[in-house]
């Protein structure tokens, strides 16, 4: 690596304990989606104190925001999130599964890393600017409620992204490597059944069940599982089951659908299906129904060529390599965790080097909204390996290991990884070009965002009764 690379890649460690200190702030204070007003004030303000012109209420809300330094272009994105999950509360850095008392969520996804990681990145190409004089323009992108909320599709649908040359993101992981495939386009939807209330008893011939009509739709939706293609998916939550007295007849009810295929373009007539589900259901009962579209989020688009200007970069940069301690805390978590997380390896708790690209296609079967952002510019996404081997997404084993040093390192890492990618790329313009290229290969002439103009973000907290 060049001293060039060393002076600015360098900012990292020096911002280390910056770093660690936001990343432990965020894991302290979870917030759901669209509701991380404490995590979004306490970026805003490290933002300022680093020397980044601020703007807030990004496409009308409240808690996305962004930091940029420099002028001209190219425009570099490096986008952050920093929501957490609802019912993943978890003491830090315990080896067995334990609650916080009086804390719902946790960050049991990784995201108090993920915006860490992004803002490093983001401090180190503005050094880098500050000290190669170089036209460009860095932006950091707080984005909210990834988790239920596709903050990054109403930022995408709004323009928010429109002036990047590229934007750069990543993932805690347990693997480190970059994706190379795509992940699968998605839409969230509330349908809420009414019917009329009776005594269950005395007169139940007067009442129209609001929870028969779910139940049915339920029932009828799996009937269509048999029915669709492999990769597609169709998850649901019961938000509300009309009440808690079997004698009345409940005349509301409500179920949250997410509805997943392998492309934008297969989303509409797969939701069609389970609108039409719906509306049966309300006709066999005899009740109503709407539907609530509350999110929706592209599949995401990998970019080759900045693929491989990841790839090289990461040659030039050594992966960390876990200590003793770490080593023996992973080797004690994958032991606990052999009944509620059997892939995890007590004999090799921690992958220590970078995946080699393939140039193979693979399909993803979770989603992000990262994939609206790949269908406004070229995009990159990496993996890192902040948690041990094995560990399953979404679970309080993420929670525990957010506040681990060894995530902490691998934070590091990754933002060190994606700094270099961004100034790589400055310095090879004819790379940019190259990624757009293949960009209008793929996504065609441009975005065409999946939440409609009318539809308004909506906090997970406020679909439940």
């Amino acid at each position: 690596m060049s001293e060039n690379k060393l002076s600015y890649l360098s900012a990292i460690d020096e911002k280390a304990g910056l770093l660690d200190a936001l990343s432990d702030y965020i894991w302290e204070h979870p917030e759901t989606a669209f509701t991380e007003t404490k995590s979004t004030a306490y970026y805003i303000d490290l933002l300022k104190k680093e020397g980044f012109k601020v703007r807030e209420n990004l496409a009308g809300i409240k808690t996305a925001f962004s930091g940029s330094f420099g002028h001209g272009k190219p425009v570099m994105g490096f986008l952050g999130e920093f929501d957490a999950l609802t019912g993943l509360s978890q003491e830090g850095e315990a080896l067995e599964k334990a609650p916080l008392p009086n804390v719902e969520c946790g960050h049991g996804c990784g995201h108090n890393f993920l915006g860490t990681g992004a803002l490093g990145a983001a401090i180190a190409v503005k050094r880098y600017l500050e000290e190669s004089k170089a036209e460009g323009t860095v932006v950091f992108y707080g984005c909210p409620a990834e988790e239920g909320g596709s903050g990054k599709g109403f930022m995408a649908r709004d323009g928010v992204f429109d002036e990047l040359s590229f934007a750069i993101t990543w993932h805690p992981a347990v693997q480190t490597k970059i994706l190379e495939g795509s992940m699968l386009a998605n839409r969230q939807v509330l349908y809420k059944f009414d019917g009329v209330a009776s005594h269950a008893g005395g007169s139940p011939e007067t009442g129209r069940s609001a929870l028969d009509a779910l139940e049915l739709m339920n029932v009828g939706v799996q009937f269509l599982r048999e029915h669709i293609p492999d990769d597609y998916r169709i998850h649901y939550a019961i938000t509300d089951a009309g009440g808690y007295s079997p004698n009345v007849v409940q005349p509301h009810a409500e179920v949250l659908y997410l509805c997943r295929t392998p492309k934008n373009e297969y989303l509409a007539d797969f939701m069609e299906r389970v609108d039409n589900i719906a509306k049966g259901a309300a006709l066999m009962t005899g009740t109503k129904v709407t539907a609530q579209f509350i999110k929706a989020a592209s599949n995401y688009v990998s970019n080759s060529v900045l693929n491989r200007t990841m790839y090289e970069c990461s040659q030039e940069i050594e992966v960390p390599h876990p200590t003793e301690e770490d080593l023996a805390f992973g080797r004690q978590l994958a032991l606990n965790s052999k009944d509620s997380a059997p892939g995890m390896n007590p004999d090799k708790p921690y992958a220590e080097e970078m995946k080699p690209l393939t140039g193979v296609f693979t399909q993803g079967h979770g989603s992000s909204d990262v994939g609206d952002v790949s269908r406004v510019c070229p995009t990159i996404w990496l993996s890192a390996a902040t948690w041990t081997v094995g560990t399953p997404s979404h679970s309080w084993q993420v929670t525990t290991q957010g506040k681990r040093t060894w995530g902490k390192r691998m934070t590091r890492y990754a933002a060190k990884l994606m700094a270099a990618t961004a100034v790589r790329m400055l310095e090879h313009p004819e790379r940019i070009e190259e990624a757009w290229a293949e960009y209008h290969e793929v996504v065609g002439d441009g975005y065409t965002p999946l939440i409609p103009k009318d539809v308004i973000p909506t906090p997970l907290a406020a679909l439940k009764k």
